[in-house]
């Protein structure tokens, strides 16, 4: 009997729809993978009904979308690959830390607790949502000016306003509350087990040019896995922005994930 087909779970972040990722799916069930994009709760089957329904977005944060991915795993034959980005990275190492996965990338992923560096551009990015105290219990739109300066400042702007139609949502304030207190906090939903040596491989993955989650930010976290003896890796991509995973170069760093899933032996087979 052949092994099952490896299930790869894309997370998306904060402001992005599920279908965002179905560039990305298309070529990892190319490449013999089980993929799929599980939306977070309360997003709706489409941008457009995302939109009109704002309030079941709201007032989700991290141990929701955790407990909710959890559940989706569970119901899995077999551990799957996580790859998320931004605040679908973080979910993914603390499921990684779980040991509920057997591997995850984590794409420019949000800052967990520990993390110290906050940058004025990740200020500016997140001011929409911290802006009003009352958003941590809202679902929060970015206009196409905030999209720009958060995602796509490294793409042209006509590409910058066609992603923004195409893909954003409303985004839950709670998560970035969330992280935001993290540091100050003793049990917060932010904080992940990176010191368990018994997880499966992780890849950090960074945009030079992201404004929200900055290079330094990435490079910090990947100091909060020093202590394990668990396989962490790090990738920079200079020149890319937070769109990375969904402009015109998202190709390049989806090879890449598919090249070190190969090169950990966590091809399909």
């Amino acid at each position: 009997m052949s092994a099952p087909t490896i299930p790869v779970i894309f997370i998306h972040g904060l402001w992005l729809h599920a279908t965002s990722w179905s560039s990305w799916t298309e070529l990892f069930t190319t490449a013999g993978y089980d993929a799929t994009a599980p939306g977070w709760p309360g997003d709706s089957e489409s941008v457009e009904l995302s939109r009109k329904d704002p309030e079941s977005i709201a007032d989700h944060g991290i141990d929701d979308v955790v407990a909710h991915y959890t559940e989706i795993i569970n119901a899995l034959d077999v551990k799957p690959i996580l790859i998320g980005h931004s605040f679908g990275g973080m979910i993914a190492e603390k499921l990684l830390g779980q040991n509920l996965a057997r591997a995850a990338i984590a794409i420019d992923a949000a800052q967990i607790k520990g993390v110290l560096p906050l940058p004025l551009s990740a200020l500016r990015s997140t001011l929409p949502v911290f802006k009003n105290p009352a958003n941590k219990h809202r679902a929060v739109s970015l206009t196409l000016d905030q999209f720009t300066y958060a995602f796509g400042n490294a793409i042209p702007a006509q590409e910058a306003a066609e992603l923004y139609e195409r893909w954003t949502i409303p985004a839950p304030g709670k998560p970035l509350f969330e992280a935001a207190a993290a540091n100050f906090s003793p049990h917060s939903p932010a904080k992940v087990d990176t010191g368990n040596n018994t997880r499966g491989p992780l890849l950090l993955i960074a945009g030079g040019k992201d404004h929200t989650v900055p290079e330094t930010v990435t490079k910090a976290t990947l100091k909060q896995y020093r202590d394990s003896t668990a396989i962490t890796d790090f990738q920079d991509f200079p020149d890319r922005g937070h769109s990375l995973t969904i402009d015109h170069g998202w190709r390049e760093v989806a090879d890449a994930c598919l090249t070190w899933l190969t090169r950990n032996d966590l091809q399909t087979r």
